[in-house]
């Protein structure tokens, strides 16, 4: 059971518009008080943290990871037990994983399937996305019934995994026009998987098998043309659109420019694109070159990270994930003989607020107000969790995190609590570290040690339509529609030719 009384004493409370020195009082998992000089009467049985000269921050909302993840062969190592665990150490209180059906089998049965695996192991609450491999009357059955029963407000189609996951356009506009029916956020893995399907095979031709041929076989071009792709399919329908784990710059442009010409588009940039970058690839190690491989590929242009930073920033950009899928060494061994062959993922769910907030905030690009809009505030609103989550407000849940600005740790694998034995930060120093972690208004991570218990954590239905996603569109459908044009009818004569065979 969650403490039932907790205050959080002379900290500054950060959301996303404004900063504010004040107390946060907490019952029951929900925040009862925030404001200046607060004495909750009885003082028996409260619980104190001191926030003095720290910052109370909502806890991290991550809107992508992948735990226990049956894929290429593999498992992903972070089950939901220790994936979240090491979420709360980091500052993050809620994921959105991913359940995944394969081509031709029920998305309902997914749901059902991930539900079962995290229900037992979640230590901080969740939600589910869940994918779109194939169409048919019954994918577009089985999505109402998601969206109307299961609390499910999130799609996604991918453009890659080509003969896997990957659905053509045809299948794109009719799940687009299914989510906009729906209420729902569409999302797309963008890249094209024809390209790289092809330019994989050319590779291993070349002689290329080493993990340098997985970013070779899907340069950012690839990237860039499936996003432009989806824009443009998504804007036929009216739907709005959200492209997961935005990896390069131009695809990141493609984004921001849609973005201005009024498209309703949301960019996920992850803590691997703006933490690191693909050079990595040619490191002669090949275990070392191989932990980085994931799709899309780490960019091997150094100056990367910083453009997607400075997006995001400036709000071209809107939300940050991390798409935790790690496997370790052995497992990326898969494909040692064949870069196609290696399991793609890397690690980043412990991370994210650190290194959003060294790269970002302590550079100087963003403000505290803006770090806890793309770490939180945005996701909550995308996907209509808000101001549940993503705030510190009275009626708000306590998911809080106490976080100390001034504070540094250096990132390695032999400190972290992942499940994955390396780290693709490793040696990374970053100033921004969680003293102490809230969820649901039980102090589950502080100073280090952990009180956490498999199955604390709670599924979060999240409803339709959400109105930061939907306003917009909802009136475009009013007031955008085109017309016939009045016109009197022609009367005059109509002349053809007849074509008959020779």
């Amino acid at each position: 059971l969650p403490q039932q009384r907790l205050l959080i004493k002379g900290g500054k409370v950060v959301n996303d518009d404004h900063s504010v020195v004040a107390d946060v009082y907490v019952e029951d998992g929900v925040v009862q008080e925030v404001g200046p000089n607060l004495s909750p009467e009885p003082p028996t049985g409260l619980v104190v943290l001191d926030a003095a000269n720290k910052l109370v921050i909502p806890g991290g909302i991550d809107t992508h990871t992948h735990m226990q993840f049956p894929f290429m062969g593999s498992r992903s190592k972070d089950d939901f037990y220790k994936g979240t665990k090491a979420a709360l150490a980091g500052g993050t209180t809620m994921i959105i994983d991913f359940a995944i059906p394969q081509k031709g089998c029920s998305l309902i049965e997914a749901f059902d399937t991930w539900k079962s695996w995290a229900d037992p192991k979640v230590c901080c609450d969740y939600a589910l996305h869940v994918a779109v491999t194939w169409w048919s009357n019954k994918v577009k059955e089985e999505m109402k019934i998601l969206v109307q029963n299961k609390g499910v407000n999130s799609f996604k189609m991918f453009m890659a995994y080509k003969d896997l996951y990957m659905v053509n356009d045809e299948e794109l506009y009719a799940a687009f026009s299914c989510c906009k029916e729906l209420g729902a956020v569409a999302q797309v893995h963008a890249e094209n998987g024809e390209l790289i399907a092809q330019g994989a095979k050319k590779m291993l031709a070349m002689g290329i098998t080493g993990p340098e041929g997985h970013e070779l076989c899907r340069p950012e071009e690839v990237e860039a043309e499936a996003t432009q792709r989806a824009i443009i399919i998504a804007n036929a329908v009216n739907c709005p659109l959200y492209v997961v784990h935005v990896m390069s710059k131009s695809a990141a442009r493609v984004i921001s420019n849609a973005r201005r010409e009024g498209k309703v588009v949301y960019g996920e940039p992850i803590a691997a694109s703006l933490g690191t970058d693909g050079t990595n690839y040619w490191n002669k190690d090949w275990a070392h070159a191989a932990a980085y491989v994931m799709g899309p590929p780490l960019r091997p242009d150094p100056s990367t990270p910083g453009f997607l930073m400075n997006l995001l920033a400036n709000d071209d950009l809107s939300v940050t994930g991390t798409d935790n899928c790690t496997f370790d060494i052995c497992q990326k061994a898969l494909g040692k003989d064949d870069f196609t062959k290696i399991p793609n993922g890397v690690n980043g769910v412990e991370d994210r607020m650190s290194v959003i907030w060294e790269k970002g905030v302590y550079s100087g690009k963003m403000d505290e107000n803006r770090f806890v809009a793309v770490t939180s505030t945005n996701a909550a609103k995308i996907f209509n969790l808000y101001p549940k989550k993503g705030r510190i407000a009275v009626g708000s849940d306590a998911d809080i995190v106490i976080w100390d600005p001034k504070a540094t740790r250096t990132i390695s694998a032999k400190t972290h609590h992942q499940a994955n034995n390396f780290n693709i930060f490793e040696g990374m120093i970053c100033h921004g570290v969680t003293v102490a972690t809230v969820s649901r208004g039980k102090v589950v991570y502080e100073g280090g040690a952990f009180n956490v218990t498999a199955g604390e954590g709670k599924y979060v239905s999240r409803p339709p339509f959400p109105p930061y996603v939907y306003n917009r569109v909802r009136q475009r459908e009013q007031v955008c529609q085109p017309v016939p044009v009045k016109r009197a009818p022609y009367t005059d004569m109509v002349s053809g030719t007849s074509m008959t065979p020779k």
